[in-house]
Parts: structure tokens; sequence; C-alpha cells
């Protein structure tokens, strides 16, 4: 009768989730919103303490389809218009994209499970079957469920032509997470369950390659299949982003579907993240099989390994003149502590690895502390390497991937593979100083000859001279490539320590820059201040991973002055060309740091440093007549822009920061890049005190103390004052100003007033109850807006569109543990969204992280906050966020051909005597006919007094048969990675050429945080505070491709 109970309940709860799904959202978007944003779920979550196969509370419904047939998009009506037809294109791919997947599935069921289930004799056992295909039906019930209601909204899509709801009531109810979690974490177990069974079982192996024959028109595998629930919510973001971009403002279905697509990237990004550590602990594991070393093996099963990144790169010995000896693939493990090297052994039989992945076995090769490995760069190796010089006694070196190459004209002096680049360099060098004294003697000469004079010599000279810089590109392009350790190894007879340098290359650019980057990143996780560096006190307060967090890297003081405090600060991105490549992966992003100050003195301050390098550096102090109140960068217009306002005229001033003081002035000056000079300065006639500052399109908003927001209007030619326009938004103080598309927001006490962008008219909505709590700070993310309060601790997102109030948080609660005074004392004073973070700054000092969606939804709290341990002594005045992406040149594989050299023409002219030429031949003289071929740099003088002389003319291209400067930029065949030449010069692809336009070139991102505020202190017991001197703290996020 128990159970009959329980039946019965479920089944009430199903035909209550068939109506609600019927209807979409029945009760209307309000309460679905409402339930959204409580994680209101329909079903209780399963306690998974147990691994039985018991499957109570979880749904199983039979889907009639002759009863609840798929949905089918009707005949397109007329008088649509383009959006709407867009849309419905759109929703047609939802529905074939739905049907198939929910085929896909049903495939897995009846063609696999069902057969394997029913054999006679068995050729599997239920005990194995069920763990391979666990969750498979309730994932399947999930989304037939889905399909009814996605029936019944498309029969209805002309009418209303909503589906974001839909999305919402279906995929946010916990059921959905539940079912998809436990597929996830058991799919790599499925698949060793898989493998070990077609190694064990014949007969499964051969059941497998029946199934796969009798799928003639696809031939997909059950790997095939089986992956497909982890690339659905993908495939659904995807979707719903196309639908949205076509979904104009106002639409009924906008807010809707923005909702519905944080609701999937929330749900895709907690799937990702038990995928990845699903793998990583699959990874570890077999890793730590192989290993004979049991403290070792011990570490590397205990919960303190954290695997950071592993790959498989081609390790590569180098003979004497640079020919490559061998080259193996290994696969290199990047721990938080150490860095292994491991021989990949053969992989499983064909017939098995074309069914299903078949993981490769290990052997280790070597394993060092990560803090002993150094990643050696050109123009490194003489620092690099005095421990490995120290020990070599020979000419030539080899060891373990290492050629060093000792060259007795200048001691010590090591060349690290391919070294044939640095002897071709060294004996260019060499001629180049010989061919400087030949020219010296020419110049001596008494009588006159025809081919022997001093023009000729210095044609030489200039020759020489190119193909020397040839040479250096031809270096630093080999390097982009290469990724060279030194490694502890043991230690000589007489106990002296030894390196030995490893030489990897890596498949891209990308994959070396990620490497440096999370070498140097991993280096700083081991550092007292980010051991542990977070908490979360939602965790029962433990501690985090050190390197899933934002990584402390450094602090410093700001300041001299102890009467100024920080106000304002910002970033002035600026590409460093000078920037070297293993530089740029382990920088700041690039660029310049303003930071203002102005405390209860007449006098203001403001400091700049620069960011090019791991530290910030001082490089420059400005002092103002008055404190000043804010900072704004403000980009040079586009072209498009500066079309829009005056076709015939241009600013021609370049990038520029406004500086907002306590006198009601505004000091513009240049970028750091052009000398930062002051270029215009704006007043207001009242002389009221400038607050903040925001730049939207050609204007320049001011927010006043008074309530007035001053609009300038960027100027062209001459330096007067550009025209202004004012807009009363109050009485009260405008705090802070906030730029979206096509509006600029400005808080004035507990309300905002939205001002149009163009025509500057208003609209006004109250955030906060209370006449006398003033609207602080304000962040957009996606299609909200976050804001803080002059006084309480609670944070409020609101929709950008719809003005609604979407969500709100207590930041206290992840603080509470290291806030004894409570929840009255907490305020925020400094807010931040960046990489998919909400940081919150507190008057306390302390610091803390709320994650928020990354796409085009609404950016509500998603997950549990955490709060840093490393903490101010006062306020956090300020939070900024540092963003630039690498030049584009670094991620080129080649940088030989580039077109032709603007320094130097290309017409042979009768008045000139010397002249060089960087020629690029033709592709089609390139490229054969199956897409392969090899490029040169032709490069030689053109002299009429020399066309008769004999020997070959100076050139950077050598024999075809002996190419060098390709063979060392290019893999040769034996490292299994071949890159071809597109008809565009400066991108290389791997294993096809690609098209000039539309190419997707790779753009990797460097991000950095840096707070602002008195002192410096640890949140932990015993800790002390340093001096209260103003101080900055500066975090660095991994690289982001």
């Amino acid at each position: 009768s128990q159970h009959k109970e329980i039946y019965t309940t479920q089944w009430k709860q199903v035909h209550q989730l068939m109506r609600a799904a019927r209807s979409g959202t029945k009760d209307g978007l309000e309460k679905t919103r409402i339930a959204v944003m409580r994680r209101v779920s329909f079903l209780h979550k399963k306690d998974h303490s147990d691994d039985t196969e018991d499957d109570t509370g979880y749904l199983d419904v039979m889907v009639s389809e002759a009863k609840h047939p798929p949905a089918q998009l009707g005949p397109m009506p007329d008088g649509l218009s383009s959006l709407q037809i867009v849309r419905r294109h759109i929703l047609g791919s939802i529905v074939q994209s739905e049907r198939s997947y929910l085929d896909s599935l049903k495939r897995i069921l009846q063609e696999y499970q069902r057969p394997l289930m029913e054999a006679e004799p068995r050729i599997l056992s239920v005990r194995k079957i069920r763990p391979i295909f666990f969750r498979l039906w309730e994932i399947v019930q999930c989304h037939s469920m889905f399909q009814i209601a996605l029936a019944s909204r498309v029969a209805e899509w002309d009418s209303c032509e909503k589906i974001g709801d839909l999305f919402v009531a279906s995929f946010s109810k916990s059921m959905v997470l539940d079912v998809y979690s436990d597929y996830v974490n058991n799919f790599t177990n499925a698949m060793a369950l898989i493998k070990k069974a077609c190694m064990s079982k014949p007969a499964f192996l051969e059941f497998l390659k029946v199934r796969k024959q009798a799928s003639s028109i696809d031939r997909i595998t059950l790997y095939g299949l089986m992956v497909k629930p982890i690339q659905r919510f993908p495939q659904f973001i995807l979707l719903l982003q196309d639908m949205l971009k076509n979904t104009p403002t106002g639409h009924v279905d906008r807010l809707p579907l923005q909702l519905a697509l944080t609701e999937l990237e929330t749900l895709a990004e907690k799937l990702n993240e038990q995928k990845r550590v699903a793998d990583q602990i699959t990874e570890t594991q077999q890793l730590a099989r192989c290993v004979s070393d049991r403290s070792l093996s011990k570490l590397l099963n205990s919960e303190q390994s954290s695997l950071i990144l592993c790959e498989t790169l081609i390790e590569t010995v180098y003979g004497e003149r640079g020919q490559v000896l061998k080259s193996k693939e290994r696969k290199v493990f990047l721990f938080g502590d150490m860095l292994i090297c491991a021989n990949i052994n053969i992989k499983g039989p064909p017939d098995i690895s074309s069914l299903v992945p078949v993981g490769p076995k290990y052997t280790l090769k070597w394993s060092a502390p990560l803090q002993q490995v150094q990643v050696v760069e050109v123009g490194q190796e003489g620092s690099q390497t005095k421990d490995l010089s120290r020990t070599l006694d020979c000419r030539c070196f080899l060891h373990s991937g290492v050629h060093a190459l000792i060259n007795h004209g200048v001691k010590f002096n090591i060349f690290l593979g391919p070294p044939r680049l640095y002897q071709e360099l060294q004996e260019l060098q060499h001629d180049l100083s010989v061919v400087e004294q030949v020219t010296l003697l020419v110049g001596t000469l008494q009588g006159t000859y025809q081919n022997l004079n001093t023009t000729v010599a210095q044609d030489w000279c200039l020759a020489l001279q190119r193909l020397i810089r040839i040479k250096e590109d031809q270096i630093q392009s080999a390097n982009k490539c290469r990724l060279r350790l030194q490694v502890p190894g043991r230690p000589d007879k007489s106990g002296r320590p030894v390196s030995f340098t490893v030489v990897f290359n890596t498949p891209s650019p990308v994959s070396k820059i990620s490497w440096v980057n999370r070498l140097h990143l991993a280096k700083i996780a081991l550092r007292d201040e980010n051991t542990p560096g977070w908490f979360s006190a939602e965790d029962a307060g433990k501690t985090k991973a050190p390197f899933w967090c934002p990584l402390l890297a450094c602090r410093m003081p700001a300041f001299t002055s102890k009467s100024q405090e920080y106000k304002a600060a910002l970033h002035n991105p600026v590409q460093c060309a000078l920037l070297g490549f293993s530089a740029a992966s382990t920088s700041l992003p690039q660029g310049y740091l303003w930071v203002a100050g102005g405390g209860d003195s007449t006098q203001g301050q403001v400091d700049i440093f620069s960011l090019n390098r791991p530290t910030p550096r001082p490089v420059k102090s400005l002092q103002m007549g008055a404190p000043v109140r804010c900072l704004e960068y403000v980009p040079e217009p586009t072209p498009s822009e500066d079309a829009k306002t005056s076709p015939h005229n241009s600013t021609g001033v370049g990038n520029t920061i406004c500086v907002g003081l306590d006198d009601g002035s505004i000091l513009v000056y240049g970028s750091m890049d052009t000398a930062a000079q002051c270029l215009v300065t704006l007043r207001n006639p009242e002389g009221c005190p400038v607050l903040c500052l925001k730049h939207s399109g050609n204007f320049l908003f001011t927010g006043l103390r008074d309530g007035t927001l001053m609009v300038y209007e960027r100027h062209h030619g001459d330096k007067s004052s550009p025209p202004r326009r004012k807009v009363t938004v109050g009485s009260d103080p405008i705090r802070t100003l906030l730029a979206l598309d096509d509006s600029v927001w400005a808080s004035c006490a507990n309300t905002v007033t939205v001002v149009d962008g163009s025509s500057l008219s208003t609209q006004k909505f109250e955030v906060h109850q209370d006449p006398m709590v003033s609207v602080a700070h304000m962040v957009r993310a996606g299609g909200g807006v976050w804001m803080a309060f002059s006084e309480g601790s609670s944070i409020r997102l609101f929709h950008t569109e719809t003005l609604e109030h979407l969500q709100e948080i207590n930041i206290s609660t992840p603080s509470s543990f290291y806030n004894p005074k409570g929840q009255k004392n907490m305020r925020v004073t400094s807010l931040l969204i960046c990489q998919g973070l909400l940081w919150v700054g507190t008057a306390q000092g302390i610091i803390i992280t709320l994650p928020v969606p990354k796409l085009e939804g609404i950016p509500k709290i998603t997950g549990k906050g955490m709060t840093s341990l490393n903490a101010h002594c006062g306020p956090v005045d300020f939070l900024v966020g540092l963003s630039s992406s690498l030049s584009p040149d670094l991620l080129k594989r080649d940088s030989m051909v580039e077109g032709h050299d603007s320094a130097c023409g290309v017409e042979d002219r009768s008045d000139s005597s010397s002249q060089e030429s960087l020629q690029q031949p033709s592709i089609s003289a390139q490229v054969d006919g199956k897409g392969k071929g090899r490029s040169g740099v032709l490069l030689q003088y053109r002299l009429r007094s020399t066309s008769g002389l004999p020997g070959r003319p100076l050139t950077a291209r050598g024999d075809e048969a002996s190419d060098s400067s390709l063979e060392s930029l290019e893999h040769s065949m034996e490292d299994g990675s071949i890159y071809e030449l597109s008809d565009d010069p400066d991108m290389w692809v791997r294993g096809r050429s690609c098209e000039r336009d539309g190419v997707k070139r790779n753009r990797v991102t460097s991000v950095a945080v840096i707070s602002g505020g008195k002192g410096f202190r640890r949140l932990r017991e015993g800790s002390v505070a340093t001096t209260a001197e103003t101080t900055l703290m500066i975090w660095q996020l991994p690289l982001t491709v």
C-alpha cells in the first residue's frame, strides 16, 4: 500500500508537470520568474548517498507519439516582417534539432540497451549493462515532456510568438540538473566499461560492429550517440542566441528568452565543470597507475592533487646542425606543484578504437617540482643555463630532448634547439663584420676599378643586414611553437645541481601561450597569500583550490603622500609592439593604469603605472590643482563614428583620459603613449564638483553634485570648449553614471534616470523604497544592471529594457564568517563584473565574488559566493578590470611572408645604384595541385654595376633540397603536425586552408582585476595588518581563448 501511495503521488506530479508543459507558464511569466529566482522545484532532489540502482524520485512516463505527435510548424502566413520570418526559421531549427536529439536517445535504448538486455545467451550481465546506460531513460522522459510542450507552443506560434518561458519552465527544474549530472559524471565510467567489455568479450565487440554496419545511413557508433547529451545544452544556447538576436526590444518574448539563456548557460556551466573534474580524475588515476614511486603515486591519488593542464606535445631532439634526430609524442601534465612528462604507449586495437575512445597507457619519463622548472626563451639562455654550462666539458651535449652546442668563441654560449638558426645568425654577424672591414679597405684603394668600389661593398653590407634581420625573425617565429623548459636533473658526482633542457613542439602558438601562462600562474598559486586565497561560507567555510580562483599576483603602494586617498582608477589599454612572446604570456593586460587620489587637501594627484610586465611599474605622476573625483577613458572614435559627426574633419586626438576635479573642471589628457599631455580644460559655469564621468558615442556625460547632468559633444579642429547641454536630473548629487547601448543611466538619490543618448529625453524610475538611500554604484552585464546603495548590505538587479527588479542579494551572508560585527555594518563600496564574476568591495575591506552568466542573458547570481582571504584594512575604494587582447602577430604561425616591405621600393630606377627588395612569390608558385607548397623570401640587391659579376646574388632563399629557414619553421613529417599556408600569408591553419574572407582568427585575452584601499591584511587567525598606506592589490586570471 505504501508503494501504491508513492506511485499515485508520482502520477499526480506527472500530470501536473504535463499540464504545465502544455500551457508553458500556466501562472504567467511573473510566477515563473519568481520560481526561478527562488529555485523552487517541482520535484525533490534525489539523495545519492549510496550506489544502489533505485530510481525512486524519478519519472517513468510512457509518451505515446500517437497521442502526442511531435511538434510541426504549419505553413507561413502572409504579411510577416523579416524578423518574424527569421524567428520562424529559428523555431523550425529548434523543432528539428529536438526531434533529431530525441530520436538519437531512443536509438540507444532500442538498438543497444534493449537487445543487450534481451539477448540469449547473455552478451553482458545486467550488472554491467545498467551502468553503461545509466540515466538515459530519465533524460528521454525529460525531453519527451519538453516535446509535448514544444508541440503545443508551435501550434499557436503565429498568435503568441513566445518560446523563452517554455525553456525556463522545462529546464529550470532540479530534476533536469540531477539527471544530466548523473549522466555526465558516469560518462567516463561508461566508456571504460565499454572498452573493457570489448577487450574481454568478443561477442560484445562483434555486437557493436554489427550495429555500426546496420546504421547504414550515418554509420554512427555507440560513442557518437552517447556523447550527444553532453553536447545538447550548448546547441540549445546557440539557437536561443540566434532567436534573441532577432527579437526586437519590447517584444513579449525578449525577457523570457534572456531568462532562458541564463538558465541554460548556468546548467551548461555546471555540467561542464562536472565533466572537467571527472576527466581530471580519470587522467590523474591513469597516470598514477604507471608511477612506480609510491610517494608520487600516493600524492597523485590524494585530494590535494589538482591537474591544471595536460596535453600531448612532441619532444624533439636536434642534431649538431639543427637537423631533427628524433621526435616523439609525450603527455605533459601540469599539476599544482609539479610537472610530469610521460611516454605514451601503444593504444588499443584499431577495431576497438574505431568504436569507442581508448585512453592510452603512460610510462613516467620524469617529474620535477614546479618551482624549479623554468621557461627558457630566446635571449635568456645565458642566465637560465648557468648550472648546465658549468657541468659541460664536451663540445656537444645531448640529453632527453636537448641539444646544447657550446661555441668556444663565446664562453658558455649554449644554443637551444633548433641550434642551427643561432649558428647561422652568428655566421651572418661574422660575415657582416668581415664585409665592413673589406669596405674600409676598398675605400683606401688608389685606382679606379669597374666592379670593385665603395658602392658595391656598401650593398654587401646592406644585404647582410637584411639577412640578419630575417634570421632574427625566423628565430622569433620558431620560438612561437617551441616550448623550452629547464628542468632539474640528478646532481653530478660532486653533488652540484644539474639542469637539462627539453624542447617540446606545441600544436599552435596559442598552445605555447597557454603553457607559459599556466606555468607562470601555477607558481603564483603556490605563494602563501594564495594557499588558501578564497573560501566559501556556503560550503561550511571550505577553501577553494587556488588555481580555479583569481590569484593575488602582487600588491604595492600607490601614493607616497599619506593625505591622498583613492578616488578612482581606470585602464588605458595600449598595445606594446615590442613585448616579447613569453612576456605577453605572463604580463598583466597591456597598457597603463591611472590611479587618482584626493583627500582633505586642496591638491589632487594621478599616478600612472605601466602594466607591460608581471608587476605594475610607476612611470609618471600628475599633480592636480584640486582633489580628483573621477576618471573616464574615452577611446578614439572609429571612422564610422567620425564620419557621422563630421565627414570632412577628424579629431586627430586619439585616445583620451578625462579627469574630473573637485573645483568643477574636467582636464582632458592624451593617452600615455602620447606622453599624457593636457589637451583641453572644460569648466562648468557654477564650478560645481564633478562626481562622475561617462562617455557614450560622441558625448561626454558629467554628473555634478547639484544634480545637474552636463553633456559635452566631441569637438573637431580647435581646442576651445566643445558645445555643452544641460539636463536636470534632481536636486541630490549624481553619484554614478552607466552607459548602455543607446542611453545613459544617472543615479540621483533613490532613483535612476534613463537619458536617451541622442535626444537627451529622460525616464525616471525608483530603485529603493527609502528616499534617504542613494544609488552609489552600477555595473552592467548582458541584459541586467546590478546596483549597490549608500546604506545597507543588499545589491539589486534590474532589467535594462523593462526596468523590472529581478533579484536581490544580501552580501553579508558570504562574508559573515569574517564579519563579527554583523550585517548592520556591512556596506558596499565598489562593484565590478569581470569574466563571469560579480566583484563586491565592502567598507570592511573584504572582497566578495559572486558567479554571474557571461552571455546575453540576465546576470542573476547563479551559484555560491566566495570571500577573498586577502583584504584591505579600510574600505575597498575601487575595483577596476583590466583586459587586453594579445597582438595578432604573436598568434601567427609564421612571420616570414609579410608582403612587400614598405621601407624599400620595388622599382629598378636608373639613377639608383643600390636597391633592396623583399619579394613574395605568387601563391600559385607556392602551392601545388595537392594544396601543399613551400614558400620562400627572396632578398637581393639590384645593381647595374654588378650585373656582370660571377656568382649568385645574396639571397635568403636556399636550395630547394635544403631550405634551412623553412625546415626550422615548419614541423617535419616525423613531428606528426603538418601546417599548410593559405592564400592569406598571415594565417596558418592546421589540416586545411581557409579563405581570406571570413577567417576567424584566434583571440587571446589577458584579464586582471585591481583593488585599491588602505593597507593589507589576511583574514585568518593570528594575521597582523600591514601599515595603513594606500595599497593596490592585483589579481590575475588565466588567459582566455
